[in-house]
């Protein structure tokens, strides 16, 4: 018998996308998996939103533009939403009706709820063996943290990601992107197609345990080794990408803004220190990282210090080195290169953040996100 959802919801196979006729049961909040199942909902995927009956919280965070959040909107466009109360019979009855016909499963409670409601991946996968089921959670299934709560900051924290997100003096401050969040939003999305092609060999799904704290701790190799070999812990102050080494450095200017160097080339170092009449300083710029640097750090700290970020600027035009002025968010999207890539597009009176995945071949066309229990 054809479950009863299908006579208003059919898969929309016939629509463009490399994903297009994958259908994915989202259950997850906030952040990491709405990032992963909006870059499947960008190729196509049908995503069915399933939410609380208050609604995901990003629904309620500021700012908010055309009725929306803007973080909601930019997170959730181009899905359907679809409120189920889970602690219900009747809820619980839909949700199966769902994963039926569904070729991914994502949830992202902590580790035991998602059981608790009856919809562990066993039981799960034994209605549907061809599904995909992903979990998403900071510490993983398994281990003494997987109880333990958490955001984006805890787990950098945990993971040694703090510790030199730090100044000059040390100190660790909270980081401008939730790098943990995001790592386990790719992570997933990677595990997720490759358990799909999987499927087309064997003709079954998967179990997915994605880990934010798994997924974060690759991104260290380049700035771990010591610690990974069983040595000393980096430290920012002697680290060659995190602000030991001149060239790979932030400055302050005249008028309190600043520019960086990021680039530490050979070349890119005697084309600047040329430049500046300071040839005899390009040694340094080989110079292990840290105090051995110090007297090219500080020159040019001196330096730029003496002209204003937009003098850099200007100076630095047609000079092939690694530079870049400090831009905030309101510079940063108003930039030629973010117009010039499609970056940023609107639809009606609000703005979106388009998907860095894009194909050659296909051409994507925005959505908005959908209105609590709004059915696409």
């Amino acid at each position: 018998m054809m479950p009863k959802w299908r006579a208003f919801a059919p898969k929309r196979s016939s629509e463009m996308g490399k994903l297009a006729g994958i259908r994915v049961v989202d259950l997850s909040l906030f952040l990491p998996g709405p990032m992963m199942t909006l870059m499947m909902a960008d190729q196509g995927a049908e995503v069915i939103k399933i939410e609380p009956p208050t609604g995901d919280p990003a629904r309620d965070m500021e700012p908010f533009q055309a009725g929306q959040s803007v973080w909601f909107r930019n997170l959730n466009r181009g899905k359907s939403s679809l409120v189920l109360d889970l602690k219900s019979e009747a809820g619980r009855e839909r949700l199966w009706e769902l994963i039926a016909d569904a070729d991914v499963f994502v949830e992202g409670f902590r580790p035991g709820a998602i059981q608790r409601l009856g919809f562990a991946q066993e039981a799960v996968r034994a209605r549907n063996p061809r599904i995909v089921y992903c979990s998403i959670s900071a510490f993983g299934q398994s281990g003494h943290l997987a109880q333990h709560p958490a955001h984006d900051l805890v787990v950098e924290a945990l993971s040694g990601f703090l510790s030199v997100n730090d100044g000059g003096e040390g100190e660790p401050v909270v980081p401008g992107v939730p790098a943990a969040d995001m790592a386990a939003g790719l992570t997933a999305l990677s595990a997720v197609l490759m358990a799909l092609m999987g499927r087309e060999k064997t003709g079954r799904g998967d179990y997915v345990d994605c880990a934010m704290f798994d997924s974060l701790l690759p991104w260290s190799a380049h700035i771990a080794g010591g610690a990974l070999a069983g040595g000393d812990p980096p430290r920012s102050a002697d680290q060659r990408s995190l602000g030991g080494a001149a060239f790979y450095q932030v400055y302050r200017t005249a008028d309190g803004r600043h520019i960086v160097l990021g680039g530490r080339e050979p070349k890119f170092v005697a084309n600047l220190l040329e430049a500046l009449g300071r040839p005899d300083l390009v040694p340094l710029g080989s110079a292990p990282a840290g105090p051995a640097q110090t007297p090219l750090r500080d020159f040019l700290a001196a330096t730029f210090a003496s002209r204003s970020r937009d003098d850099w600027v200007a100076w630095f035009q047609h000079r092939d080195v690694a530079f870049a002025p400090v831009l905030d968010f309101r510079e940063a999207l108003a930039a030629p290169h973010v117009a010039e890539r499609g970056l940023v597009v609107e639809l009606g009176d609000a703005h979106q953040i388009a998907p860095a995945i894009r194909f050659a071949e296909e051409q994507w066309s925005q959505s908005s996100a959908p209105e609590l229990g709004e059915w696409r």
